[in-house]
C-alpha cells in the first residue's frame, strides 16, 4: 500500500542524545538503545471515518519518536498497518450503502491526506491487511500445526499458553483482562473456547461478508494476529517500539506479542511498548462509538492551519490523557503567530540554547510541554526586542529547530 510524501525535514548542527520513554511492560522510563537502524511498528486506522484528533494526537507521538531518533543518528524503519478489512469497517459500509473496499479506500485517501498536512514523517512500509490474508493466514497454519491454536466451528483461536509470557506487557490481573477483552473486541464468554482469554486468529466465511482461500480455509484474519505478522515480517522480533493510543495496551498489544512469541519461540515481541494517551471531548474520551469527534479534515475544511492544530496537540504530555478544549485551538494559535513573529524579527537572540533544550526535554520521555516553553522563552525575549547581541543565524537555527524536532513549520 501507498504511504504518503514525506516533508523537507532540516539537519541540525551536533546529534540529539539517547531517546527515553515510558514502557507499559516494565512500568518504567528506559532508554530505548537501538542500533543504526531504529525500528518501530504503530498500529493504525482501521478505515471507515476520517482521522480524527485522537488518532492523531496518536501519530504525531510516534512522529516525535522518529524525529528525535533521526536526530540523534539513526535510520529508522517504521512500520505501520492498516485495518482494511474488519467488523467496523464492514458495518459502515452496510450501515451506509457503500461497498466496503470504495470505503476504505476513501478514508484511507483522507488519512494520508490529513497525515501529510500535520507534517507527519511516513512509515516506510505501510502494509494493509487484504494484502497480507496470504502470510497472515500461513502464521495461523503453523500455530495449528503446533498445537498452539484450536479450531471452533469455522474460527481458529489461539491458546494464551503459547508465548509462555502471556500478560507481560499490559500487567493488567486476570479480572482486569477479562473486562477489558469484553469491552474491545473480545469474546471471552464464546461457548467451546478452552479459555475466556483466547484470541480470535481466522474468522471463518460468513455470508455477506468478504473472504479468502487460504491454508487454513475461507475466511479472512482477526484483529491481533494481523499486526503480529505484518511487524515481525518486516522488522523481525525485539523490535525496539511497539506503539499505539493506550486503549491497545490490552487486549490487542497483549496478543499481537504473544502470537508472534509463540511462532518463534523468541521472547519479547518488542523491547518498548508505548502507549499515547487518549483525547476528550467534554470530559468522556473521544471515540467514534460515541459519536465526539473532531475530525482533522474537518478543521483543515475550516482553514484552520495544520501547524496549529498540531502545537495544540503537542501541548500535553503524550502518555496523558487530555481535553480538546474550546482554548486549546486558540491559544495554539496565539502562539504560533508568535513564533513566527519572532523567527522573522532581526533582534532575535542566540538560538542555540533552544535547539539544547529541546533536544533535551524531547528526549526524556518526549517533554513537550517544556519544549515548547523553551521556544516560548526564546520567541517572548526576541518579541521584547531585549536580545542584547544578535545573531543572524539565530532565527534559522530556531526555525529548523522547531520544524525538525517538533515538525512545526514556521
Amino acid at each position: 500500500m501507498q504511504s504518503w510524501s514525506s516533508p523537507d525535514n532540516p539537519v541540525l548542527p551536533g546529534t540529539g542524545g539517547p531517546l527515553r520513554l515510558y514502557d507499559t511492560a516494565t512500568g518504567e522510563v528506559r532508554p530505548t538503545a537501538p542500533g543504526p537502524t531504529a525500528k518501530i511498528y504503530v498500529c493504525g486506522i482501521t478505515p471507515y471515518d476520517a482521522t480524527h484528533l485522537g488518532h492523531a494526537a496518536t501519530y504525531l507521538a510516534f512522529d516525535l519518536v522518529q524525529r528525535v531518533w533521526l536526530d540523534a543518528g539513526h535510520d529508522v524503519h517504521y512500520v505501520q498497518n492498516i485495518t482494511d478489512v474488519d467488523d467496523p469497517l464492514l458495518e459502515r459500509a452496510k450501515d451506509t450503502g457503500t461497498d466496503w473496499k470504495s470505503l476504505a479506500e476513501r478514508e484511507t485517501d483522507l488519512f494520508r491526506a490529513d497525515m501529510t498536512a500535520l507534517r507527519a514523517l511516513p512509515p516506510r512500509d505501510y502494509v494493509g491487511v487484504v494484502e497480507s490474508v496470504e502470510e497472515i493466514a500461513d502464521s495461523v497454519a503453523a500455530l495449528l500445526k503446533e498445537s498452539l491454536a484450536y479450531r471452533l466451528g469455522d474460527d481458529i483461536y489461539a491458546t494464551t499458553e503459547g508465548s509462555g509470557h502471556f500478560g507481560y506487557e499490559s500487567r493488567y490481573s486476570h479480572e482486569e483482562m477479562l473486562q477489558l477483552f469484553a469491552e474491545r473486541g473480545g469474546d471471552p464468554e464464546r461457548e467451546g473456547k478452552r479459555d475466556p482469554l483466547d484470541a480470535l486468529l481466522w474468522r471463518g466465511r460468513r455470508a455477506g461478508e468478504p473472504f479468502w482461500d487460504s491454508a487454513v480455509g475461507q475466511g479472512r484474519p482477526g484483529w491481533h494476529i494481523e499486526c503480529s505478522v505484518i511487524a515481525r515480517s518486516r522488522l523481525g522480533m525485539s523490535f525496539d517500539v511497539q506503539g499505539g493510543g493506550s486503549d491497545l495496551r490490552f487486549p490487542h498489544h497483549e496478543h499481537s506479542a504473544a502470537h508472534a512469541e509463540a511462532l518463534t519461540g523468541q521472547w519479547p515481541f518488542a523491547r518498548h511498548y508505548v502507549h499515547a494517551g487518549m483525547i476528550g471531548l467534554d470530559g468522556e474520551k473521544m471515540s467514534k462509538s460515541r459519536g465526539n469527534l473532531v475530525f482533522v479534515s474537518k478543521l483543515r475544511g475550516a482553514k484552520v492551519d495544520p501547524m496549529a492544530i498540531r502545537l495544540a496537540l503537542l501541548d500535553g504530555h503524550y502518555r496523558s490523557d487530555r481535553e480538546w478544549t474550546g482554548g486549546r485551538l486558540p491559544a495554539a494559535e496565539k502562539r504560533l503567530a508568535e513564533w513566527r513573529r519572532a523567527v522573522r524579527s532581526p533582534m532575535a537572540p542566540d538560538g542555540s540554547a533552544v535547539l539544547d533544550q529541546v533536544r533535551d526535554r524531547l528526549a526524556d520521555d518526549l517533554d513537550t510541554e517544556s519544549a515548547i516553553a523553551a521556544v516560548d522563552r526564546w520567541a517572548a525575549s526576541t518579541l521584547q526586542q531585549d536580545a542584547g547581541d544578535t545573531d543572524e543565524r539565530s532565527p534559522k537555527l530556531v526555525r529548523d529547530t522547531v520544524d525538525a524536532l517538533l515538525g512545526i513549520e514556521l
